[in-house]
């Protein structure tokens, strides 16, 4: 049995008043059976504790001792006036990516093809396995390759980042509107699990041909927390200035003789999830709490032994990837599991992989407050017995978190935030690989354009790739699946196969299209504009059974009234765009120039200023050019 604990420390340190956390791997007997090997296998993980990575999104049952930041020595740093030079630094780079997950490595990956910039990756976890599996659907795979391959970035990604491909998809929605339950609606769309040792090599320098251009590697943890915009506590451990930045690294952050580094560069790009403590939310702008996706997940071996078809696990094809089965029909005999599962519903999800070696999973798509893990286990415990599916081994456990929605970054941060950090979850679904991996696309280009310039200004650099991020119009497009979220959260079991057996009737191009919500990936084009979401919506409503079409333009009409008119904007043309992340020049405060030029005419020609005084007299000059009063004593 594969054992791998991310232990869990809670300190209330934030100053934004949220639990952070601080984590280690570290190993442990099997016969402890609370913690094992946890990680997801097809949606990112976005939990997130100090400097750890998106791939460690992880945690236990077990708590440690908490390290103090307290114990952090750190260096005092002198300002430019002081004459500040390298030798006060222990590294520099042009850019510092902290976090090593799938996230970091990709925007790390492309930003170091161009051999101008020396780009670090920063992570003490950086040798650690990645925990979360990944998987996505085949066209969305096929762009990111050729995103990546094309220029200016030409990285390959190989074929060993498949591990298995299934041409047909699986969804289960019986048991209600007269749909019987055994009844099977099959997605002739291929799905593809991502073999995510080979995806690591594929985007790591220790993975690659050795004359290519690759990132550096730390092996360090930053220690601040954001407490303004721009501003970080403790002291002189981040700081921003005109020409770049410099921030502390502490290396072995849990040991006895961890030391610690100052690291100079031009641009940080935090990687490090959702519960970053660099990256600020925005609280200029109304948003709507996060909704969490929950999951218990096992990787099993099947006991086939009393088998006569081997092609099926219970009802599952194994030539076939399983995405939804929403069905209940293993609670009739317990009215009052029946009752909950149905008021709060799971899914269950189905992976075959090899021969009896199965990935299920009993997922809460969406809730707030987020489901019981414990109950998710027990359901898929429930279901698993009722299917006659029969483990014999145990390999593997996944207790899955993932943040959806929320509010976006603040604006005007010199950090940049990616990956969980930005909010780049799709609010509707926890689909979060795709959208990051096509995404760093764009991000990394913003960079290097920026930073290749001559007289770099490093805030339009950080300006210039949040917008690439999340243009105003990308920002619409999530306000339409933000709705998306918050009318699936309310649904009950029977409202869920009634809003997924429409959305799967509709053509691919447009439900693959919000599926991918992200510009670059297949389909989405069919979402970019306010008419083409528009245009969805009601295409949509017509495919859903009358109740469900009712409550769609019920909640609608409500959200618009008492939450937020960000819907409206989505799909109209008439509330304009959100604001933009662009960089503003804001220009000098000059006043009223023509009346201080008047002014200072007067001055000169004034009777007093032509008549002898005897006794000193304190004068003031207007210098407009640099919208300074120069007081002088003049004698008479």
């Amino acid at each position: 049995m594969k054992i791998q604990v991310l232990f869990v420390s809670f300190q209330m340190i934030s100053p934004r008043g949220i639990a952070a956390f601080t984590t280690h791997h570290s190993p442990i007997q099997p016969t402890f059976g609370l913690s094992s090997q946890i990680h997801h296998q097809h949606r990112q993980h976005l939990f997130h504790s100090d400097i750890h990575s998106e791939q460690d999104l992880t945690f236990s049952l077990s708590l440690s001792t908490p390290l103090a930041r307290s114990s952090y020595t750190l260096t005092t740093l002198k300002s430019r006036k002081d004459g500040i030079d390298s030798t006060n630094y222990d590294d520099e780079c042009d850019v510092l990516i902290l976090g090593s997950g799938q996230a970091a490595r990709a925007v790390g990956a492309l930003l170091s093809s161009d051999e101008n910039l020396d780009v670090v990756v920063a992570d003490s976890n950086y040798d650690k396995e990645w925990v979360p599996n990944y998987g996505l659907w085949k066209h969305e795979y096929e762009a990111i390759k050729e995103m990546f391959a094309s220029p200016p970035f030409q990285r390959e990604l190989k074929d060993d980042c498949i591990d298995r491909t299934w041409e047909n998809t699986d969804c289960y929605f019986g048991g209600s509107f007269d749909i019987p339950v055994e009844s099977r609606y099959r997605l002739n769309t291929a799905y593809c699990r991502i073999d995510k040792n080979g995806l690591k090599r594929n985007l790591s320098p220790e993975g690659s041909d050795s004359s290519e251009s690759w990132y550096r590697v730390i092996k360090a943890n930053h220690i601040s927390s954001a407490t303004s915009i721009n501003l970080y506590s403790p002291a002189n451990s981040l700081v921003h200035d005109e020409h770049g930045s410099t921030i502390q690294l502490i290396k072995n952050p849990n040991s006895d003789d961890s030391t610690t580094l100052t690291v100079r560069a031009k641009i940080i790009v935090d990687c490090t999830g959702h519960e970053s403590e660099l990256v600020l939310k925005d609280s200029n702008i109304k948003s709507i709490p996060p909704g969490y996706q929950i999951a218990y997940g096992a990787l099993v071996s099947i006991d086939e032994s009393d088998l006569s078809d081997k092609t099926h696990v219970g009802p599952y094809d194994k030539e076939a990837m399983t995405l939804f089965d929403y069905r209940t029909d293993h609670f009739d005999d317990d009215p009052d599991a029946l009752a909950k599962a149905t008021s709060a519903p799971t899914f269950m999800y189905a992976m075959p992989l090899k021969d009896n070696l199965i990935f299920f999973e009993e997922t809460s798509l969406v809730a707030r407050p987020a489901m019981s893990f414990q109950e998710c286990k027990d359901r898929y415990l429930k279901r698993m017995k009722h299917l006659g599916i029969k483990p014999i081994e145990l390999l593997e456990e996944e207790f899955c978190y993932i943040p959806m929605g929320g509010p976006l970054p603040a604006k005007d941060q010199r950090i940049i935030g990616y990956g969980g950090a930005a909010a780049m979850s799709h609010p509707s679904t926890g689909y979060t690989m795709a959208r990051t991996m096509m995404g760093a696309g764009p991000v990394a280009k913003a960079i290097m354009d920026g930073l290749n310039k001559p007289n770099v200004n490093l805030d339009k650099v950080a300006a210039d790739a949040y917008n690439a991020i999340w243009a105003p119009d990308n920002i619409r497009q999530r306000d339409f699946a933000v709705f998306g979220g918050e009318f699936l959260m309310k649904q009950n079991v029977e409202g869920l196969r009634g809003f997924f057996d429409g959305f799967f009737r509709i053509p691919l191009e447009l439900w693959a299209g919000f599926l991918a919500g992200w510009p670059g990936l297949p389909y989405n084009e069919n979402h970019e504009t306010w008419f083409g979401r528009l245009s969805f919506g009601l295409r949509f409503v017509i495919n859903l059974k009358l109740p469900i079409a009712v409550d769609m333009a019920t909640s609608i009409a409500t959200y618009t009234i008492f939450e937020t008119l960000a819907l409206a904007q989505s799909v109209t043309p008439f509330l304009g765009k959100p604001d933009s992340y662009e960089y503003v020049d804001l220009p000098k405060e000059q006043g009223d120039v023509a009346a201080k030029k008047e002014a200072m005419n007067m001055i000169e020609n004034s009777e007093l200023n032509k008549s002898a005084v005897e006794t000193p007299t304190q004068t003031s000059t207007i210098d407009i050019e640099n919208n300074d009063e120069i007081v002088n004593n003049v004698e008479a």
